[in-house]
C-alpha cells in the first residue's frame, strides 16, 4: 500500500541547502528532465492557482514551487497574512500530483532559490513582465526561457479574504 502522507512529505524541503533536495536535482539533471521553477505564496490555494500550477507543470518534467516562509508572507504581505502556516501551504502544494519539489525560502525573492535550482524554465504569473521577474536574468543566461502564464480571472486570495471580512 501507498503512504500518501509520506510519500507528500518527502517532497517538501525546509531549504535549499537539503542534502535531499540536492540530490533530487543532481538526479533529475543527470536524467536530463526540464526543471520547472515557480514560487508564491499560495496562501489560500483556489482555482486560479491550481490551473497556473498545471500550466507551469505542462512547460517541463519537474515542476519546483519556492514556497514563501511565513516571515517572509508577514514581510511581503503584512502583520495578518498568512492565514494558512508554512506547513498547511506545504503540505497542500505537495499533495498535487504534478508539483515534484516544495522548497520553502525565508527571504523576501527568491533568487538564491533560482539561482541554486538553475531551471530549464522560470515561471510566473500575468501580472508580471518577463523583465521584472526576479532570477530572468540567471535562467536566460543558462540558456533556459522565461514564461508568463496568464491568470484566471476573478481568482485572488486578497479577493477570497476581502469577501470573507464583508460577509
Amino acid at each position: 500500500m501507498m503512504d500518501y502522507l509520506q510519500l507528500t512529505n518527502s517532497k517538501i524541503f525546509s531549504s535549499k541547502e537539503s542534502i535531499d533536495f540536492s540530490r533530487l536535482l543532481a538526479f533529475w539533471r543527470f536524467k536530463n528532465q526540464q526543471i520547472v521553477f515557480t514560487n508564491g505564496c499560495f496562501d489560500i490555494l483556489h482555482r486560479g492557482h491550481f490551473e497556473y500550477l498545471m500550466k507551469a507543470a505542462s512547460l517541463g518534467n519537474v515542476l519546483v514551487i519556492g514556497l514563501n516562509s511565513d516571515a517572509s508572507v508577514k514581510r511581503l504581505k503584512g502583520e495578518s497574512r498568512p492565514i494558512n502556516n508554512q506547513e498547511s501551504r506545504a503540505i497542500a502544494l505537495a499533495s498535487l500530483q504534478y508539483v515534484s519539489a516544495v522548497v520553502i525560502f525565508d527571504e523576501d525573492t527568491p533568487f538564491d532559490l533560482v539561482k541554486f535550482v538553475e531551471p530549464n524554465v522560470l515561471a510566473k504569473g500575468g501580472d508580471y513582465s518577463k523583465e521584472n521577474i526576479v532570477g530572468s536574468d540567471i535562467v536566460l543566461k543558462n540558456g533556459g526561457r522565461v514564461e508568463v502564464i496568464p491568470f484566471v480571472d476573478g481568482y485572488s486570495t486578497t479577493n477570497i479574504i476581502q469577501q470573507l471580512h464583508k460577509k
